[in-house]
């Protein structure tokens, strides 16, 4: 290994902590999206096919759907979603437009991948600081979904929380570059 890489070279704790937020992340967002798939095949189930059997056999049974199994699903969808930014950013999967690559030498792509990567965190830290007052003026006039009556200021956390886990990711690979997921190969 180079000086150079020695240099920026990430000690053995950062990788497996961002491994493991990583792997967190990841459970979190598929927890969340099989629940959306359970509940709202359920409560179709419920509606179209169980309703119409039991209305055959002339039981009245009430409701047959999942009470608020959509609203559920949108909680759930927030959660999941903001996840998924800290996990495109952990493998590399977002988009990144190709416009100024050749704009600077070869030489420069290293540093001026740090550079990026600092300022891509300062960006996204931004969007925390907003994401957090956001949540903080639910919390304060305490908002709550309708029908369900639940506090949304919770759910609303993964907001800044979802931008901080991608900022804080990005600061990583600015301080130790051998973290940096690699490009991908090519994008559509």
């Amino acid at each position: 290994m180079s000086d150079a890489r020695k240099a920026h070279a990430a000690p053995p704790g950062a990788a497996r902590l961002l491994a493991v937020w990583h792997t967190a992340e990841c459970w979190l967002a598929v927890t969340c999206f099989a629940f959306i798939a359970i509940i709202l095949v359920l409560d179709v189930l419920g509606r179209e096919f169980l309703a119409p059997i039991l209305n055959f056999l002339d039981i009245d049974a009430g409701p047959t759907g999942i009470f608020a199994s959509q609203r559920m699903s949108i909680y759930a969808l927030v959660l999941g979603s903001f996840a998924g930014i800290g996990i495109a950013t952990a493998t590399g999967s977002h988009l990144v437009p190709r416009v100024g690559f050749g704009w600077v030498p070869k030489a420069w792509g290293p540093a001026m991948d740090r550079l990026a990567d600092l300022l891509t965190g300062c960006f996204l830290l931004g969007f925390t600081w907003y994401g957090f007052k956001f949540v903080h003026s639910s919390y304060v006039v305490d908002l709550r979904a309708p029908v369900l009556d639940w506090s949304v200021w919770p759910f609303q956390l993964a907001i800044p929380l979802g931008f901080l886990s991608a900022a804080c990711r990005y600061f990583a690979y600015a301080l130790w570059p051998t973290l940096r997921p690699g490009l991908p190969e090519f994008q559509e």
